[in-house]
């Protein structure tokens, strides 16, 4: 059981924590037991239940903990599937959460819901899908965060030492748009049924706006579409172009998507035409493999699609995890 703070009333709760450093400095909703136990329930496990540890400081992160953080982020129960199977994948070791937490680089988690659980969790794919608006994908994001400085023990300037950080580090949280996308979707792609799932997690930079502009040559356009991706995740100053040997992430809108897939192209032949277009400065490549470049289809029709460098660094390269959403876990809420 955590432990238990007191104050008058939620107002004067709200302050505590303010000072505690237990926010990411927003107005949270109070942890109340009520409403901590409702989170748990909603996971299918006991409270005590522990998930793995989350660097830099290793804390233990439990059911109940996880649920603390659900609950301050606005979460609702339904959330509560994705938001488990997103910690678990950043306390993959894999995904070098210590190291990542504690990097003067802007680096946050970019989550990705594949499969059933985006319409069950309400997680939005299209117009706005990272920005505000969209209750599911804030609150799920920012509950990875609040888990992060309170589990993770990451706070600015003493262990998240990130020199300026960026707005998604309050929470990056999307679902891809596989009803529109003419490509199979990413979780496919890694391995796994077209009917389960996922959550794929990548620590990320903020993401850059590509404009690109049809032109009548089909196959000339496409080509310079995907000059102007890898381009742009090897430009002068990023990790992928100064380090080398990390993964990015290329969310592709629907017109370029629509373009590439008339001009021939699938998910496949993206990744290996970004991979091989990308070098660093002194001409190495910046991947490794295909599998290095990570594509989603999302977001609104028009001119833009974005891409997400990465930090590059860390035991493991900072590499996406993939991990199951255990729907059927989740338990049915009394009086819903």
């Amino acid at each position: 059981m955590s432990d238990l703070l007191e104050a008058v009333d939620e107002a004067a709760a709200l302050e505590r924590l303010h000072e505690l450093g237990c926010t990411d400095g927003l107005p949270v909703v109070i942890p109340t037991p009520p409403r901590v136990s409702r989170m748990v329930l909603a996971v299918g496990h006991a409270g005590e239940a522990v998930l793995g540890e989350m660097g830099p400081l290793n804390g233990v992160c439990t059911v109940e903990k996880l649920s603390v953080a659900a609950v301050m982020a606005g979460c609702l129960p339904d959330h509560m599937p994705v938001v488990v199977a997103a910690a678990l994948a950043i306390m993959d070791p894999e995904f070098d959460l210590a190291e990542m937490q504690g990097t003067t680089h802007a680096t946050a988690p970019l989550i990705i819901v594949n499969g059933p659980a985006r319409q069950m969790c309400g997680v939005a794919s299209s117009y706005g899908a990272l920005g505000p608006g969209h209750r599911a994908n804030a609150s799920i994001g920012r509950a990875i965060r609040l888990a992060m400085i309170n589990v993770g023990g990451a706070r600015p300037g003493t262990s998240d030492m990130a020199l300026l950080g960026h707005g998604g580090k309050f929470g990056q949280c999307l679902a891809e748009d596989e009803e529109h996308s003419p490509f199979s979707p990413l979780h496919v792609g890694r391995g796994f049924g077209a009917t389960e799932s996922t959550v794929t997690v990548i620590g990320t930079e903020p993401p850059q706006s590509v404009a690109h502009t049809p032109g009548s040559d089909l196959t000339e356009s496409s080509e310079r579409l995907l000059d102007t991706l890898a381009g742009s995740l090897t430009a002068p100053g990023t990790n992928n172009a100064w380090l080398g040997g990390g993964q990015a992430v290329v969310v592709i809108t629907p017109d370029h998507a629509g373009e590439l897939a008339l001009a021939g192209h699938d998910r496949s032949s993206i990744t290996a035409s970004i991979a091989e277009r990308a070098h660093t400065r002194d001409g190495r490549p910046a991947f490794r493999s295909t599998d290095d470049v990570v594509v989603v289809a999302a977001g609104g029709a028009g001119l833009y699609s974005y891409v997400f460098p990465t930090w590059c660094a860390g035991g493991h390269r900072n590499r996406a995890v993939t991990r199951i959403v255990e729907i059927g876990q989740a338990c049915a809420i009394p009086g819903t």
